[in-house]
C-alpha cells in the first residue's frame, strides 16, 4: 500500500476571475506594500526580488504576508480549492498550506503575484486507471474487510505528488 501526499499550488494574480481569487490578491497586495515598505525604507528598492536581494531579513516578508491570506483559507473548511473528483465535485482535503510571494512591486499592482501551496492530508493510492488515480482518505489504520470510499482524481497542472511512503 502506498501513502500518499498531494500538493496543490494555486497561483493567483491581477488576472484572477474567481471572487475568492480576488479577495485574497487585493488583500495580500496590500500587506505587501505596507510590510515591504518597512524593509525599503529610505532605499531605492520597490521589488519583491530587490528586497531579498539586497535587503537583510528580506524573506522574512513572506511570513508577515501569510496572516493577511489565513483568514481566506480557513473559509475553504479544509478543502483544496479547484481540484474535482472525476464526478466534478471538490473533494481533496488539506491540513496546512504554505504562502510563496512570487513576485511584487510596493508600485506596480500589476506585478504582484503569489501562490498557495496547499498539502494535503495522507491518501492511499489504490491504482491508476488511464489518467485517473484512484485514493481514499488515508485514517491511519486500514483493514481489508471495509468498505472505503474512493475518488478518481485526474493528474492536472500544480497538482503534484509531494511524497510517498511504502506501507506494508
Amino acid at each position: 500500500m502506498r501513502i500518499i501526499t498531494l500538493s496543490y499550488r494555486k497561483i493567483i494574480d491581477i488576472s484572477a476571475d474567481k471572487q475568492w481569487d480576488k479577495f485574497v490578491f487585493e488583500d495580500s497586495y496590500m500587506e505587501f506594500k505596507m510590510q515591504a515598505q518597512n524593509f525599503s525604507a529610505g532605499t531605492a528598492f520597490t521589488s519583491y526580488g530587490e528586497i531579498l536581494r539586497n535587503v537583510p531579513d528580506g524573506q522574512r516578508l513572506t511570513g508577515l504576508i501569510t496572516p493577511a491570506v489565513s483568514g481566506y483559507v480557513q473559509q475553504l473548511n479544509g478543502v483544496v480549492p479547484d481540484v474535482l473528483n472525476n464526478s466534478g465535485r471538490r473533494f481533496l482535503k488539506f491540513n496546512r498550506f504554505q504562502l510563496e510571494i512570487i513576485n511584487s512591486d510596493i508600485h506596480l499592482k500589476e506585478r504582484h503575484q503569489i501562490a498557495i501551496n496547499f498539502f494535503t492530508v495522507p491518501q492511499i493510492w489504490h491504482d491508476t486507471i488511464g489518467d485517473l488515480m484512484l485514493v481514499s482518505e488515508f485514517a491511519g489504520t486500514y483493514q481489508s474487510e471495509d468498505e472505503i470510499y474512493t475518488y478518481l482524481l485526474r493528474m492536472q497542472p500544480y497538482l503534484n505528488i509531494h511524497s510517498v511512503k511504502d506501507v506494508s
